[in-house]
């Protein structure tokens, strides 16, 4: 069984976390409301299933992170179709050079580039997946974790539920996972 305690601890001892603490349902209600409805640039739909899996979750812990959170594990965003092709993907740095030197991609930012010889089915979504974080684990209690970043709207929603400053150098992630003791 987790210890939410543990928990908590394990979490708020990590570089570049300035909170950490679980989301009751009320919050996670209203954040399932406010994520239905996000646009992102040129009206594409974002789509975000980091977030649905980790409705799906037992428990779910917010982190109020700073710049010296470590990076994470695998892409945060993805532009694909409604079959899944992937039309454009988020690059870090330690992934730059894979298409610093490519022809066939286009750079939308700093940290995003398009393929602009991959045509959508129909429809394109910006997509958020669920991203692996594994500081929780099952030798926490811990299993099917789970981590997303909210939209901004929901990212503002959680702080001012909690009281919390909205200062734009902090950004919330959620790590949802279920109860390793159970089946």
């Amino acid at each position: 069984m987790v210890e939410k305690n543990a928990v908590l601890e394990a979490l708020r001892s990590m570089d570049g976390v300035e909170k950490a603490f679980f989301l009751d349902q009320e919050v996670m209600g209203r954040l399932r409301e406010e994520e239905k409805g996000i646009k992102a640039i040129m009206d594409i739909s974002v789509r975000n299933d980091g977030f649905n899996a980790a409705l799906e979750r037992e428990h779910a812990v917010c982190i109020i992170k700073n710049t010296r959170f470590r990076p994470p594990p695998e892409p945060t965003v993805i532009l694909q179709d409604d079959e899944g092709t992937v039309m454009g993907i988020e690059v870090f740095p330690h992934t730059r050079r894979e298409y610093d030197e490519r022809d066939d991609v286009f750079w939308l930012s700093e940290d995003f580039v398009v393929f602009p010889g991959v045509k959508a089915a129909k429809q394109e979504f910006f997509v958020m997946p669920a991203v692996s974080f594994p500081e929780l684990n099952e030798k926490m209690g811990c299993k099917d974790v789970v981590s997303c970043s909210p939209s901004p709207t929901s990212d503002v929603m959680i702080k001012e539920h909690y009281g919390l400053e909205d200062d734009p150098r902090l950004a919330s992630i959620l790590v949802a996972f279920n109860d390793a003791g159970q089946s």
